[in-house]
Formats: C-alpha cells, structure tokens, sequence
C-alpha cells in the first residue's frame, strides 16, 4: 500500500506551498453540483482548500459556477470563504474551509444548501477540531450560513467528510458528518436559522475517514454508512452500515457512496479500496478494487456479500497494477439516464503516458448480471480533453456529476490536485445522448477561476491523496 510519510509531506508542504496536515488526513468526495439560487439550473462547487485569504496560507474557499443553458463559465461564479459576509467565522492560517462539502436541500424550501467542513479548524474544543457550515440556498444563491456543530466537547478533525441527503421532511433530511474522534448523524428538521431535529454522536468504531448516505432498505429515511482510517490487519479502514462493534461489513476500504445500481429500488453501497493488499485476495487486490453491496428489505448488513470490480474485471478497461489506486475516488449517479445508477471510479495514481497522469473509469449500473460491461473511462490523454498529460497531475483526485444545463444529460466533473503545481483543475465533460463526452469538455485551472497564488491551492479538493 502507498502512504504518506511524514517526510513525504514535509516535500509535498515545501513543493506546494500548502499548508499540509501534520498527520495524513482525506477530504474525500468531490463537489456536487446543486441549484443555490432556484432558476432551475445546478451550479457547480468548485472547493478549494488550500487557497490563500487575505494573507492566511491555506485558510481556504469555495468557488461556486452558476449553471445556465449554455453551461459554465468561468467569469459567472462566486467565491465564498470565512470572511465572506454572513459566514460564520474568520479565515485562519490552515483551517482547509472546503476540504469537504456535500449538497442537499436542507430545509425544503426548493433552494439547495451547500455544506461545508473546515476540518483544521482550531476552536475551544482543541487543535483542528474541525468545524461544519450549512451554506443556504436562496434567490441570490449561498447568501448566509450558520454552523452545525458536533455535540461533542472535544471534536478531531470534525468535517473530515460530509454526506448530506433530503428524501422528504423532518427526520427524512439528514447529514452525516465524519472526524478523527467519531462521526456525528444529524437529522432534520433544518431552519436557515440553524436549526436542526438531533443528533448522534457514533464512537462505536474506529476514527471515520469516509461518510455516505443512502436509503439501503427502502423505507425513505436516509441510512449511514461509514468507512474508518486504515487499521493494522487491513489494507483499508472497515465498513460500517450498523454502528457497533463486530458489525463490520465483509471488505474494506477508505471512500464509500451510494446509488440504486441494479434498479430495484434499495440505494446499494459502494466503497473505494484503492491500497495494495496486505494479503493478497483477503483484503485488497493489487491496483486497487471497488466493492458493492447491494440494498435489500433488510438493509446491508455484516452477512451482505460484496460484489468487486477491478481492472481486470471484464469489460473495465486497463489493466490491475500495482500502485494504480483504483478506488482512490468515488461517486455514484445516473450518467446514461437508464435509472440506473453509474459508479465513478478515480484511479490517480494510474501511469499512462506520464506516471501518476490519472484516470477515472465509470461503470454503468446493471439490473441484472456482474458490472463492468460498458465500462469506458477518460484521462488527460483522451481526444478533445484539454490539458496533457503530465507527472504527478493525479487526474481522477476527486469525481462527482451534475446536470448543469438542464439539458437532462448529467455533467462529469473530474478533479487533478496536482495540475500546475498543485494549484488544481477541473475538468467538466458534457453529457452526451447515451454518456459524457470528451467533445466539447471544460477546463477550469484555478487562475482561470480567480485564485492567483502559485501553488498550492488544490482547487477541487486533494480527496485521498494525502492518504493513499
């Protein structure tokens, strides 16, 4: 398996000009598109964690691209950070404010909530506490926020990473936020005020690097699930549906998401397991894998026998090797409008023409039958992609989909950490009649989107890098 040592980062820390974690650290999913300003398109997140503010290294922001039907542009967007006004608090040296984000209506009133984690945060609970912002939808997009605090009195790392799903009101809207010392699962019902029903506070596994949401047993409340930080006789970290000990799901990993992918109406579970085996076939496969669990009546549960795709799975292209980390990033969602649910598979370590260029890989959802049919992927080398690519790009850093035009043909946004020095780009591949398409894709680097600085700013978000 590949991690950062903390030689490794210290380099990365002088190359990048980042304000880097002391201890390896993810901020996992990529941005997910949502409409914040009601006039029915979805604008895109654009997180850009290491960006400088007003003089404070790596106290981050988030840049939001408001969607039209002609697309994005880059000269149509709004940057948000700690210091924008009506959000709460003040940009610091190393907060990482949106390192993570995830999106959802929270309160129902038609305008999606941006949710923000600042997982360095330091407060009175400690060093990098860590801290969460709702962001709320309105007329005049991401206008004001509040913060949705842990009930925790001492937080780690809190915001590490965020799920949030709305499936109905009150207890059917729900967040689910991951951190060093526990995850905390908020439920509804949400005010712009700040207002939310509870909250749980989970210690009951090990430290959460990954959090998703999904409706695994089909009675319209949003389930849990969790993926910890890497333990000593795994490769990754253990996978958790039911929160208590040796309840842990059959595989591992260190990302998980969530999607109906065969259609039958149960969200299923998805998780990224992109280290090197510590034993080869038990718990990992050399190259990375993904691992899904399908939903059911009775939910997933430790008995729930995981599928696995690899590159060497039949129809996936490439080829399984060492050190590709297929799995290092991960998204779930419709791209071929079939009702089924695509996976979106990062590999950024993957050497093409360049080592560690990048690849993403998606996999179309299946009703019936082993996935991998279909599969096609796209990287910096695909025709009609800008860019080239180069070593250490990390092209496949962090996915995530979102229709932007309204033309009902699902946008594929690809994030690379370390294009142009680290300071990050994101790529935006059009949807197309049956999938994305390279023709006529977007590439938004983090001085085309107003941040300056050199290096460093890790626009997109730096996802597992700092992890795998």
């Amino acid at each position: 398996m590949r991690r950062w040592s903390a030689a490794a980062l210290v380099a990365a820390s002088v190359t990048v000009g980042a304000l880097l974690p002391a201890t390896p650290a993810a901020a996992v999913h990529g941005g997910v598109p949502g409409d914040f300003n009601g006039d029915g398109y979805k604008d895109a997140v654009l997180p850009a964690p290491g960006a400088d503010v007003s003089g404070k290294q790596g106290a981050g922001a988030v840049v939001v691209l408001y969607g039209s039907k002609s697309g994005l542009s880059a000269g149509n967007r709004k940057t948000i950070t700690q210091n924008t006004a009506g959000v709460p608090g003040t940009a610091e040296r190393g907060d990482g404010f949106g390192a993570t984000t995830a999106t959802a209506d929270l309160n129902r009133d038609g305008y999606a909530d941006l949710v923000v984690g600042s997982p360095y945060e330091d407060s009175s609970k400690g060093t990098n506490a860590g801290a969460v912002t709702v962001l709320w939808g309105s007329k005049g997009g991401l206008t004001s926020g509040t913060d949705l605090p842990s009930p925790s009195g001492s937080t780690q790392n809190y915001g590490l990473d965020l799920a949030a799903l709305s499936l109905g009101a009150g207890t059917k809207t729900r967040v689910a936020v991951g951190g060093y010392d526990a995850s905390v699962h908020i439920t509804g019902p949400f005010t712009r005020a700040g207002g939310y029903g509870s909250r749980t506070l989970n210690m009951d596994t090990a430290s959460v690097e990954s959090v998703a949401l999904g409706d695994f047993d089909g009675d319209a409340v949003p389930d849990p699930a969790v993926a910890t930080t890497r333990l000593s006789d795994l490769s990754g970290g253990e996978i958790y549906t039911k929160f208590a000990y040796g309840e842990q799901l059959n595989g591992n990993g260190l990302i998980t998401a969530a999607g109906d992918i065969n259609g039958d109406g149960y969200a299923d579970l998805v998780a990224g397991d992109p280290d090197e085996p510590e034993t080869a076939g038990v718990d990992g496969e050399s190259g990375g894998r993904v691992l899904v669990w399908y939903g059911s009546a009775a939910g997933i549960t430790k008995d729930t026998a995981p599928a696995q795709i690899t590159q060497n799975t039949a129809g996936v292209p490439g080829a399984s090797e060492k050190d590709d980390a297929f799995g290092g990033a991960l998204a779930v969602a419709d791209l071929n409008r079939d009702g089924l649910a695509d996976i979106v598979v990062g590999s950024p370590y993957e050497d093409l023409a360049k080592n560690r260029a990048g690849q993403v890989t998606v996999i179309p959802g299946r009703a019936s039958g082993a996935l991998g049919t279909g599969s096609y992927s796209f990287s910096q080398d695909t025709a009609g992609v800008p860019g080239a690519a180069e070593i250490d790009d990390f092209f496949g850093t962090t996915v995530s989909v979102g229709d932007v035009n309204k033309d009902g043909r699902p946008e594929l946004f690809v994030g690379a950490v370390g294009e142009n020095n680290f300071t990050g780009a994101v790529w935006v591949f059009p949807g197309g009649s049956t999938r994305p398409t390279a023709t006529g894709s977007k590439l938004f680097t983090a001085a085309s989107v107003g941040l300056a600085q050199g290096n460093g700013t890790l626009l997109g978000g730096n996802g597992l890098l700092w992890v795998i």
